[in-house]
């Protein structure tokens, strides 16, 4: 079965970094658009940033500049550094990819930016 499993959240100050981890199992990794999505308290789901199977990247407008997402398909991993963090950034970020029309999710995990 496909597993996505998060890692690498946290606390941080205003301005720190982070990097996530993202390891997905039970797909073929390689040829999968990957995603990380973010939710915080009280707001709907978001995307943050995606990446294809070919390296291809988007951004939303408020992290350009400031995130990169990146992928590993020897590890199928992908990863998500996080730099110049905001306390806006704070959410729940999650893995996500779709296989044979079926969305999947991870089980998440925290960061928190502290003023």
């Amino acid at each position: 079965q496909v597993q996505l499993v998060e890692s690498g959240g946290g606390l941080v100050q205003d301005g720190g970094s982070l990097r996530l981890s993202c390891a997905a199992s039970g797909i073929i990794f390689s040829i999968r658009a990957m995603g990380w999505y973010r939710q915080a308290p009280g707001r709907q789901r978001e995307l943050v940033a995606a990446i294809t199977g070919g390296g291809s990247t988007n951004y939303a407008d408020s992290v350009k500049g400031r995130f990169t997402i990146s992928r590993d398909n020897s590890k199928n991993t992908v990863y998500l550094q996080m730099n110049s963090l905001k306390p806006e950034d704070t959410a729940v970020y999650y893995c996500n990819t779709v296989s044979a029309e079926i969305r999947y999710w991870g089980q998440g995990t925290q960061v928190t930016v502290s003023s």
